[in-house]
């Protein structure tokens, strides 16, 4: 079963967002950029599937004789960046920090075959069939960016300035934004996941940290005067979102750091701020794993574990939320998070 939609929204003066038909891990936000002297990509999206209707889409909205020929990759999650293969030949630019991500991850047919043959008996079988399963791999190659960059790298496409900004560590270690100030926009990547009450979106999911330093790119978004802010997950955003968001951010990392200083290990820490029901319109708690995981490391210095333990924890976890949920009965369950 493949996903299928997603919105175009107009973004005014050739900009556009792509945005997935729902939530949920591996959909993320894309962007187009136009002009009469050519065209560009802001992310791509999981699988050719996906990728195939974004190129659709952005066909439709291309002068005669433009093509798309730039890939600008906010970083190396798959879920941003292996649709680029339905575009053969393109230039893929990336921070120069983001292929340290990519070695971390599987590649495509790797992930496909782990889910696919993965045990339904198991909780993180179970968890990356149900998460996982809709997106098809079997036949993606491994993407290599083309062109890696550090600091800040400033393009022009027709009238357009395309300013990039590679960031310190932070969602993963290779991040990017994407400031377009003719537009007034900003494409953020991960560093920011975005929710509204008309369009709930899901926990946040970091790889790297510290925390400090996504709240900091947050900040470095606001700095740029922007008044659109499109996130690598969830719907577009105003000045106002973002500093929402930072509140979060905040108060995960004012929690993490509480426990770990009270001596409670990771995996119980993101347990207890589980259990804590901050934030009950936000999908995909048991993510915090991951966050928390990740800012502990930051701060006692630990290896970063292989991401199949880091995914078994997440899909044990997630496995307790939901037989939590189970027990508190019908109108409990009514009230907490939808699963999407």
């Amino acid at each position: 079963m493949s996903i299928t939609g997603g919105d175009v929204v107009d973004l005014g003066r050739g900009l556009y967002a792509w945005l997935p038909p729902k939530r949920g891990w591996g959909l993320a936000n894309c962007g187009l950029l136009v002009s009469t002297r050519g065209a560009l990509w802001i992310d791509t999206p999981y699988d050719a599937v996906l990728a195939g209707q974004f190129l659709a889409e952005s066909t439709k909205r291309l002068p005669d004789g433009v093509s798309i020929d730039r890939v600008i990759v906010t970083h190396a999650n798959g879920d941003h960046f292996w649709g680029a293969g339905v575009l053969p030949d393109v230039e893929i630019i990336a921070t120069r920090e983001a292929r340290e991500h990519i070695h971390y991850e599987p590649t495509p047919k790797q992930q496909h075959a782990l889910v696919a043959t993965g045990d339904p008996a198991t909780a993180l079988g179970a968890y990356l069939g149900r998460h996982f399963g809709p997106f098809d791999w079997s036949q993606t190659e491994p993407v290599q960016p083309t062109t890696y960059f550090t600091g800040e790298l400033e393009l022009t496409l027709g009238e357009y300035p395309v300013q990039l900004s590679a960031l310190p560590s932070a969602h993963t270690t290779g991040d990017l934004m994407v400031h377009l100030p003719a537009q007034r926009a900003v494409f953020s990547g991960d560093i920011i996941f975005s929710s509204t009450p008309a369009r709930p979106g899901d926990h946040p999911v970091h790889w790297a940290g510290p925390l400090s330093n996504v709240i900091a790119a947050c900040e470095r978004v606001l700095a740029t005067g922007a008044e659109i802010i499109v996130p690598g997950h969830g719907p577009v955003l105003d000045r106002a979102g973002v500093r929402d968001h930072i509140v979060y951010l905040e108060y995960v990392r004012e929690r993490a750091h509480a426990l770990h200083a009270a001596g409670i290990p990771a995996l119980e820490a993101a347990r207890r701020v589980i259990a804590e029901g901050r934030y009950p319109e936000l999908g995909l708690p048991e993510r915090l794993v991951v966050t928390i995981g990740s800012e502990f490391r930051q701060l006692d210095g630990s290896e970063l574990p292989g991401v199949l333990q880091v995914m078994t924890d997440v899909a044990v976890v997630a496995q307790e939320v939901e037989q939590t949920r189970e027990s508190e009965g019908p109108a409990e369950k009514r009230s907490g998070p939808a699963e999407k």
